[in-house]
């Protein structure tokens, strides 16, 4: 079974399943597909993360496909210029691309299939087009001024400077050369090679720091997973630089309460949620950064005796004052994958180019999409995550599993910045204490803490549940920008008595989930 948040791309997995692939040829297949056919979200110069597991070998790996700094990147230089913040756009914001090395370490080791295999549909659709689909032409129109503000961005990306509409077909030949080059010469095409070439001289041209040997040291690093039991299930995500940790942490702080006595989606629950997020939240914006240059509490963060003294700070019928300041990753794009095979190889696969095509910057004649997780990094000297050279920075983007007692069970993902550990948790809770069926699980209404006592709630909750939080204390928010704010998912489950696999995908996105 596959799944996607695009029908050609969950089509790609089917047809790389059927053609002799595994779970891992599958899913990397879909975000290839997916690059062209969804490009404001991801693409080869974004990043991307992934928990498989290998079934035979009964064995669950990480993979850290993000990128780094510029070696060029400090504090010094930024402060130099007058600049508090990095900008959230151009081409400062651009740290080194790590999806396209972590989508081919992941075929490498683990996949049957080759380069060329897992990206021949993606070449198909940038050479001979796609009818844009109906979700991704209302993102894509959103992102148009930002589009024109760079000419390459607009020749690449928009037509006679419009996005297209919902069923035009699009074509990205540039993009489809790219890839052949790519699916010919290998990646290091793109890290120190011809592609990679062009990409330095385009940073060099507008102003940025991305230099031959950014792209040459970059690695993908295969990492362990962190885990916590929750009611009985072992929920799995990455550490950080990653978020995952932050849904661990709201996991352990709710479970100290009987949720399933609560009415779903009603004010009682969702205090609750909004105030153990409120705490995590606050504590990934304190400690999550590289480890590799900071060390961090990570077993202190996800113990349940720190949740138990989290749960002191939380009154059941008043809203607390964040901690301490939340930052807020603002709208973000990021499409989720997942595959299961008939060996019962499973892969949670994310990748991103964070905001809507990322930093707004096209390299010229390539198609590829510099992303913006630069904009992530602090500024502040004492920071945890501080820039530095060569570092990475705290990365929203989070793959998610679970486990029954050792067996695996589901692979899942919520997409959608700050609303990713938000909507883990509340999809698993819709599972586990709601007892939902998993598309119900994946479709029902969800809310989205924003920052301080603001909170978006999703169309379908209900008026008596907003008055009662208002009432309490929460300031209830609408959106008036028109992009769905409470990110998108897809799930598949392991019914393990039947041998057969459950799959969804959200309302919220143009996908859907095949199996055979």
């Amino acid at each position: 079974m596959v799944a996607s948040s695009q029908q050609l791309a969950t089509q790609t997995g089917l047809k790389v399943l059927s053609k002799g692939g595994n779970a891992i040829d599958a899913a990397v297949a879909m975000v290839c597909t997916l690059s062209v056919v969804e490009p404001h979200s991801t693409g080869i110069g974004g990043d991307t993360f992934a928990l498989i597991y290998l079934a035979s070998e009964k064995k669950l790996v990480g993979m850290n496909g993000s990128g780094r700094a510029p070696y060029a990147a400090d504090l010094s230089w930024f402060r130099e210029r007058g600049m508090q913040e990095i900008p959230e756009t151009g081409i400062l914001s651009v740290t080194v691309p790590g999806a396209l090395h972590g989508w081919a370490e992941a075929v490498k080791r683990y996949g049957r299939l080759g380069l060329g295999d897992v990206f021949e549909d993606a070449i198909y659709y940038a050479e001979n087009g796609f009818p844009v689909s109906e979700v991704i032409a209302g993102e894509w129109q959103i992102a148009e001024e930002k589009l024109l503000s760079h000419p390459s961005s607009a020749k690449a990306y928009l037509i006679e400077g419009k996005a297209p509409r919902q069923g035009q077909i699009f074509c990205n030949r540039d993009l489809a050369r790219t890839y052949r080059k790519v699916a010919a010469n290998g990646v290091e095409s793109f890290y120190g090679g011809e592609i990679g070439k062009e990409i330095v001289a385009f940073s060099r041209q507008t102003g940025g720091l991305l230099s031959i040997e950014d792209l040459k040291d970059h690695t993908t690093t295969w990492v362990e997973p962190i885990t916590t039991d929750y009611r009985g299930y072992t929920v799995v995500e990455l550490p950080p630089n990653g978020q995952g940790i932050t849904a661990l942490e709201i996991f352990n702080i709710l479970e100290g309460y009987d949720i399933s006595s609560l009415q779903h989606n009603g004010p009682d629950y969702l205090h609750l949620l909004i105030e153990a997020k409120k705490i995590a939240f606050s504590d990934r914006d304190t400690y999550i950064t590289d480890p590799e240059f900071e060390k961090l509490p990570t077993e202190i963060l996800t113990s349940k005796e720190y949740a138990a003294q989290c749960r002191k700070k939380i009154h059941p019928h008043r809203v607390m004052d964040s901690p301490r300041p939340l930052s807020y990753n603002r709208a973000s794009d990021t499409v989720y994958v997942t595959a299961v095979d008939d060996a019962r190889n499973a892969v949670s696969f994310i990748s991103s180019n964070y905001f809507h095509f990322g930093s707004g910057m096209v390299v010229d004649g390539t198609g590829i999409i510099l992303q913006n997780r630069g904009c992530s990094f602090s500024l502040e000297p004492y920071h945890n995550n501080r820039l530095k050279p060569h570092k990475r920075p705290l990365h929203t983007i989070i793959p998610g599993m679970v486990f029954k007692d050792g067996a695996f069970l589901m692979s899942f993902g919520v997409m959608g910045g700050d609303m990713q550990p938000q909507g883990h948790v509340q999809f698993l809770i819709n599972l586990i204490d709601f007892k939902m069926n998993l598309q119900e699980a994946v479709d029902a209404p969800r809310i989205r803490h924003v920052k301080d006592k603001d909170v978006y709630v999703e169309s379908g909750i209900s008026d008596n549940t907003v008055k009662a939080l208002q009432e309490i204390g929460h300031h209830i928010v609408a959106d008036t920008s028109g992009v769905n704010q409470v990110g998108g998912g897809q799930a598949i489950y392991l019914d393990s008595q039947q041998n057969v696999l459950l799959g969804a995908s959200d309302r919220r996105k143009d996908g859907c989930a095949i199996g055979y």
